[in-house]
């Protein structure tokens, strides 16, 4: 596809009702948002729509499905360790298989609470049940109220307020009994 091609195209969805175009091939891959394609985000607020976004396609030997094979994520702090300062009261011979974790659907910043000088969501020792809002995570400057996909009681807050997380952290451990 030719630069020209690519003009003409612009020309062409500019003048229709089409929202948005996308096309790939081996060397390009072309997304295309025309004047009506309007996103609204969780929060309500419509999002800016860029014009034209292209990036060039991957190599073909280039894994192009799953997460990129950087550096690891930190490793979250051993359940029965220090680092928290809320302890879990479990004995370290009891068995850790048992329990849940919680775990981040995104990344971002990690807060336990709605702002500062509000008390945590959840802390060591609380039930709570499959929905309840158990931290926020700040994404992009939007905060995200992150439900719980378990019942029971809190055990051990795994991340410390304000810090960075990652896709799948382990936020909290739950005992489901």
């Amino acid at each position: 596809m030719t630069l020209k091609d690519i003009q003409e195209l612009i020309k062409l969805i500019t003048k229709t009702e089409v929202s948005e175009f996308k096309y790939k091939d081996e060397q390009v891959s072309l997304h295309i948002r025309g004047k009506s394609y309007n996103p609204v985000s969780a929060s309500g607020a419509v999002a800016p729509a860029p014009s034209i976004i292209s990036v060039p396609a991957p190599a073909p030997a280039a894994p192009s499905y799953g997460p990129p094979a950087a550096a690891p994520a930190p490793a979250p702090a051993a359940p029965s360790g220090g680092g928290s300062d809320e302890s879990s009261g479990k004995s370290d011979g009891e068995s850790k298989t048992k329990l849940l974790e919680v775990k981040s659907p995104m990344i971002g910043t990690f807060y336990r609470s709605s702002s500062p000088d509000k008390p945590p969501y959840v802390k060591v020792g609380d039930r709570i049940a499959k929905g309840d809002t158990v931290c926020i995570v700040e994404a992009m400057k939007l905060f995200n109220e992150i439900e719980s996909e378990v019942a029971g009681k809190i055990v051990k807050v795994l991340v410390e307020d304000a810090q960075p997380i990652e896709y799948d952290q382990p936020l909290f451990l739950v005992d489901p009994s």
